[in-house]
């Protein structure tokens, strides 16, 4: 029989630490994946960095200039139009709001990606989409500067 301190094991610490940041870095990958890097926002000096605290959905919306058309982006996949994916939107808020718990910000956001290229009528098609959707808390990227 063992009697005094016990003593401290490192390699279940680092074990934790590396399943932590394998954890980390997915999330983190997945939702710089979502953002697409052909989209030149428009520019509002006024604007402020956004609540990471919440859960979102975004949708990309990009003007292509030769086709004179708007590219609607969500969940890695391109629509033609907003409403051919509104029930995958749907579905992201309801599976969103079941797994948040009783002290979460239990608000389900859609943040709208809009090239500043894009006509104001697509993003206001993006808008209705996520009305649709029954989400009624949207917001806009935007850049601070140029």
């Amino acid at each position: 029989m063992e009697s005094g301190e016990p003593d401290f094991q490192i390699a279940p610490m680092i074990d934790v630490l590396l399943v932590m940041l394998i954890f980390f870095m997915t999330i983190t990958s997945a939702q710089v994946l979502r953002v697409d890097k052909n989209i030149l926002l428009p520019v509002a000096p006024n604007s402020s960095k956004k609540d990471n605290s919440r859960a979102e959905a975004i949708i990309n919306v990009r003007w292509e200039a030769a086709l004179q058309a708007a590219v609607f982006t969500f969940q890695d996949k391109p629509y033609p139009s907003p409403a051919d994916f509104v029930q995958e939107l749907r579905q992201v808020r309801e599976a969103s709001t079941a797994l948040l718990s009783a002290d979460q910000n239990p608000s389900f956001r859609v943040v709208i990606r809009g090239d500043r290229e894009v006509p104001a009528l697509h993003i206001s098609r993006a808008m209705n989409a996520a009305a649709e959707a029954g989400i009624a808390d949207i917001s806009f990227s935007t850049s601070n500067r140029e």
